[in-house]
């Protein structure tokens, strides 16, 4: 049986995170770790996670909620547990006989910062074949991990894999199917199935050939993707991560999906992280329009022309519509 550490970041959003755990102990994959960053948060997250591991604080999902099936009634406590600091957890510190490790950064190192702290602890424990890196706003079922493995030993020259992505508070539309496109020149990244009824049919062949990068949000990848490829960049702090990792492994590892595996993503809760002053929409599209042209000048420097008039135009659109202060759901960029 294949070892998985399943990967979660959290940076103040607690609440979403033990509710995301909650779905993630009750799964049937039988061989796993769970690791929690916390990304230096200022609301407590980590005394209450801990707190929530030794059964002394419950989830709470409203009881019309679609989806409390997945972590309601809280499943047995105490979760055995040990804490690391960030020079711990990437030089492979103690953590045999915990089901959950949870690690204190020491800042908010951001999507990518966060998440490589984990897969250097894992790197440094060389006793796994999957991390699965997935976002603290989601909640799974019970069969979202062995199926997302299976796909990948279905197809062993993939790299990574991606999810059946439903929005978490309308569960019957897609906010993403696997992963997304990506138009170089327009600065455009779509999911796939975005806004489309979920009926529980894929083609996930289709969907393979189409994906440019794996959605974020739900994204298995393998040790010797991590080995050749290497971690996630971490000069982004927040958007094209994954895209990033996709062009690095281009010619070398396929991308998969696997469409049974659903992942509820509650979309939006993520870009939370990003840090004062600057917050709301204005910083997200900001951040987004930098990281395009470091991303585009990176792999297609020949597309920075027609990059920047698309900026441009976009700038002045969000300008003349006054939309800078609204917060919205990213259409793409998980």
């Amino acid at each position: 049986m294949s070892k998985v550490y399943i990967l979660i970041v959290n940076w103040n959003g607690w609440g979403d995170t033990v509710e995301c755990l909650e779905s993630v102990f009750r799964n049937d994959y039988p061989d796993y770790q769970v690791i929690v960053c916390d990304n230096g948060s200022e609301d407590g997250s980590l005394d209450l996670i801990r707190a929530w591991a030794e059964g002394n604080l419950d989830v709470f999902v409203s009881e019309d909620n679609p989806l409390r099936r997945l972590s309601i009634p809280p499943f047995a406590k105490p979760v055995p547990w040990v804490e690391l600091d960030r020079e711990q957890a990437e030089t492979g510190g103690a953590g045999d006989g915990a089901r959950l490790i949870l690690v204190q950064t020491g800042d908010n190192l951001g999507y990518a910062g966060g998440n490589n702290v984990g897969l250097r602890y894992a790197l440094a424990r060389d006793d796994f074949d999957f991390v699965w890196l997935l976002n603290n706003d989601t909640v799974i079922e019970a069969d979202a991990l062995t199926h997302l493995v299976v796909r990948m030993k279905e197809k062993p020259d993939a790299g990574m894999c991606g999810s059946t992505l439903p929005f978490y508070r309308d569960p019957g539309t897609l906010w993403a199917r696997g992963g997304a496109t990506y138009n170089k020149w327009i600065m455009h990244a779509r999911c796939l199935g975005y806004r489309e009824p979920w009926d529980g049919r894929f083609d996930h062949h289709r969907t393979e050939r189409r994906m440019d990068y794996v959605a974020g949000a739900s994204m298995l990848v393998s040790r010797a993707f991590l080995r050749d490829v290497g971690l996630l960049c971490e000069d982004y702090f927040l958007f094209y991560e994954e895209p990033d990792w996709a062009a690095r492994a281009a010619g070398r590892y396929r991308l998969a999906y696997a469409p049974a595996s659903v992942v509820y993503h509650k979309v939006g809760a993520s870009v939370d992280m990003i840090p004062k002053p600057g917050e709301g929409r204005g910083r997200i599209v900001d951040l987004t329009m930098r990281n395009a042209v470091r991303f585009t000048r990176k792999f297609y420097p020949w597309a920075l022309p027609s990059l920047h008039l698309s900026i441009l135009c976009r700038k002045i659109l969000h300008f003349a519509r006054g939309r800078a202060g609204k917060r919205q759901e990213p259409e793409g960029m998980p």
